[in-house]
């Protein structure tokens, strides 16, 4: 399906938002802004742009992630150290509504940008702060990054098989969980603000979400003393709970978290006898004896294609989906029912296919209006916007400040 341009006014339209920040979780948190209506503006430095722009793939020397990251965003430049470059930001901080960064502690400070002169310029703003380890702390002034998050939290001592090692994601996981809980947190703040009429500062450190995420983990060790193991692709809590293998050479993943599923999946491959086991009453013991369901569920599936499984298990009114790469994603018949793939005409490189904005609303949609622009794009635009005449502009240039 195309993507088609959004009607109905979206509902954070005339929301201004400076998305100052680089790499993922702050930038990624004004993509979800901008993908419902917001106005982002990205600002970079000038010789030194967003990483994100050269992190993997590119075409025709274009980075392809900052297309998806950068989507929905004004571009422009402004070195921050220079005297120009902050006289700038607060003009344009006296019209905006949010500042995500995700600067060192105290470097806005060192500029003369920090909260006190932000919130002089605009006492409504809400400033959005994004590092790794917070503002205060012992690790504040560390840098910080969505590995050292992944790490510390206890993702990766759960993550693996339980004889190898600790597994760390193959994706920024820490700051995409980061990027959302801020567009919650601004518009908390926002909503703050409704009430008050007074704007305020997010502390977002990395390292929070992700354990938020990961379940109650400190309860059971502060309750119980009970340190959570790598136990793979299996569960604590339910059995079957597994990825197997078909008949075919695929994979598909079977889950159980349901009494009722645990059994009609038993039923479907031809051992009831074992529901009829004192054991299998509750997740927890049927846990306790995943070889036995493991191979009971395994060894039926190894026998039927991925076709076939999928059928059958449909069927049962069982729980099954089948282990897809992006390949399969690309054709799956439900994301193409929901446009969750969705296609964006670009004028640099064409149409491109790329993940839609993250949620439906029935009355005010959000939408993809364009893909990541290129450096600087829009900064003469924004800054005739804000009043600058040409000569304040071309001195703002030669002075590096752009």
């Amino acid at each position: 399906m195309t993507h088609t341009a959004v009607t109905a006014p979206a509902p954070l339209t005339g929301l201004r938002v400076l998305d100052l920040a680089t790499l993922f979780a702050g930038p990624l948190a004004a993509t979800m802004l901008g993908d419902f209506g917001a106005e982002v503006i990205k600002v970079e430095h000038p010789h030194r742009p967003d990483p994100s722009r050269g992190h993997g793939p590119s075409k025709n020397g274009i980075g392809l992630w900052w297309k998806l990251l950068g989507r929905n965003k004004r571009t422009m430049t402004l070195d921050l150290s220079t005297n120009g470059g902050r006289t700038t930001l607060l003009r344009l901080a006296a019209s905006a509504d949010v500042i995500i960064e995700n600067f060192r502690p105290g470097t806005l400070e060192k500029w003369d940008l920090g909260w006190e002169e932000l919130s002089a310029a605009n006492p409504r703003l809400v400033l959005a702060r994004v590092t790794g380890f917070g503002q205060f702390g012992p690790y504040a002034h560390r840098p910080g990054f969505g590995t050292l998050a992944e790490a510390m939290s206890g993702f990766a001592a759960i993550t693996g098989e339980p004889d190898a090692p600790p597994t760390l994601p193959p994706f920024g996981l820490a700051d995409s969980i980061a990027g959302l809980a801020t567009a919650y947190a601004v518009m908390t703040a926002l909503a703050a603000r409704d009430r008050t009429g007074r704007g305020q500062v997010v502390d977002m450190a990395i390292i929070e979400p992700i354990l938020t995420v990961l379940g109650p983990q400190p309860l059971w060790y502060d309750q119980l003393g009970h340190v959570q193991p790598r136990t793979g692709n299996r569960s604590q809590n339910n059995a079957p709970r597994n990825t197997y293998r078909t008949a075919d050479g695929s994979w598909v993943a079977v889950s159980t978290s349901a009494q009722s599923v645990a059994e009609r999946v038993m039923r479907l491959v031809g051992r009831p006898d074992l529901t009829a086991e004192p054991w299998f009453t509750t997740g927890a013991e049927r846990a306790r004896h995943t070889d036995v369901l493991d191979e009971a569920v395994g060894s039926w599936i190894a026998e039927h294609t991925r076709e076939e499984v999928i059928a059958e298990f449909e069927k049962a009114e069982a729980a099954v989906a089948p282990i897809q790469d992006v390949r399969d994603v690309m054709t799956d018949p439900q994301y193409a029912a929901l446009d969750t793939v969705t296609t964006v005409d670009d004028p640099e490189l064409g149409p491109l296919r790329m993940q839609n904005v993250l949620f439906r609303l029935t009355e005010t949609p959000g939408g993809i209006r364009w893909a990541g622009r290129p450096h600087g794009a829009d900064t003469d635009t924004v800054l005739t916007e804000l009043g600058l005449t040409e000569a304040e502009i071309t001195t703002l240039r030669s002075e590096g400040a752009l």
